[in-house]
């Protein structure tokens, strides 16, 4: 069986978006839970292929697949789907296209909404950015009634079936040759009613409480990208998958050190006499300083480069390197002892010595 996101899909790897999307809409009506009750090897490969337009379908996941392969798109944060239900809620307006509005068979009648999706924001320092880290984060999630257990009615009392659908969550109307299912307007899809809410939660089934959630967080990740944390979201009050988490990463900007991808740059300014005749220097580095020598003869602007040094790529393979470009401090203001010095090391390169300048030097010039 093909691991190749491209290849279980059939198409190449320079497919279009509209390629793909076909070439899933054709294998999703093929191996659809509805099409084969029973085939856990069916159900396995609607999972793959699910798997596998999810990052296709997206041009940010895709990019991380064709560079990393796989483990790329989940190192920003795509775990891929859990369950079936999970891609019928994530896709449904695809299946829409191929079953109609409320799909057909048992998935199409009973398919239970997800929870909705959260979102929170984690700020990161540079270096935890860099390295990986794990952070809590607080997260405000309806969980389900610990008074009715999630069903939304009180004790002593059940859940009906819902007497203008029959249960099945949709109803069938009938225009000209077409036959059109929308959902069930009493039940609102879900097949039943509550006859006595809960009091607790009123009949949602749901309680909110806040919860700590540790995330974690893949070495080499950038500002502004996000995470996606499958099924910690909110929970369904139909009693259907939970949402996802969506945890979107601000990285604190360094003072010593710039980063472009997983490369880090640094400017080192450096005394005259140390560019002339070289020396050993302490740069700032992603952890600490480092002790660097510096060539006789360096140029300002000139850079040297330590390999290795930079941020981890987000694949795991490696890292980058981290470029340290010179900047030599010129004296503004200079002691005589110190003119004296420079005066006989311009004479020694051959360099014609300017005059002496000063208030004596100017008398001296007033009286010829």
């Amino acid at each position: 069986m093909p691991t190749d996101y491209y290849e279980l899909l059939g198409v190449s790897a320079s497919a279009s978006a509209d390629e793909i999307k076909k070439a899933y809409r054709q294998l999703a009506l093929k191996y659809h839970p509805d099409r084969n009750p029973g085939n856990k090897e069916a159900e396995e490969r609607f999972k793959e292929i699910s798997n596998a337009f999810q990052v296709l379908a997206d041009p940010e996941k895709r990019k991380l697949y064709d560079r990393f392969g796989a483990e790329g798109p989940s190192r920003a944060g795509f775990s891929g789907f859990s369950n079936v239900q999970d891609i019928f809620s994530s896709f449904g307006d695809i299946f829409g296209d191929i079953f109609g509005f409320g799909g057909f068979g048992g998935f199409g009648r009973t398919r239970r909404s997800r929870g909705s999706d959260l979102e929170v924001d984690l700020v990161l320092t540079f270096l935890e950015a860099a390295e990986g880290c794990r952070k809590e984060v607080n997260v405000a999630r309806h969980h389900p009634c610990a008074t009715c257990g999630g069903s939304g009615a009180a004790a002593g009392s059940a859940r009906t079936r819902c007497a203008t659908c029959g249960g099945r969550g949709q109803v069938v109307h009938s225009q000209g040759f077409f036959m059109i299912s929308t959902a069930c307007p009493e039940c609102h899809g879900e097949g039943t009613r509550i006859e006595t809410p809960c009091g607790e939660c009123k009949g949602s089934g749901l309680q909110q409480k806040e919860d700590k959630l540790t995330v974690s967080v893949p070495a080499g990740v950038e500002d502004g990208q996000t995470l996606r944390i499958g099924g910690k979201g909110e929970s369904s009050p139909a009693g259907g998958a939970a949402g996802h988490l969506y945890v979107h990463l601000h990285v604190e900007a360094d003072d010593r050190l710039q980063r472009d991808g997983a490369d880090l740059f640094c400017d080192v300014r450096i005394s005259y006499p140390t560019a002339a005749i070289g020396g050993t220097i302490s740069v700032p580095v992603l952890k600490g300083e480092k002790e660097i020598t510096v060539k006789a003869g360096t140029q300002p602007g000139d850079v040297i480069v330590l390999k290795g040094a930079g941020v981890p790529y987000l694949d795991g393979r490696g890292r980058g390197d981290q470029v340290i470009r010179f900047q030599v401090d010129v004296p503004k203001k200079l002691s005589r002892r110190a003119e004296e010095l420079l005066r006989e090391l311009a004479a020694e390169l051959g360099e014609e010595v300017p005059e002496k300048r000063g208030l004596f030097s100017r008398f001296q010039r007033s009286k010829r």
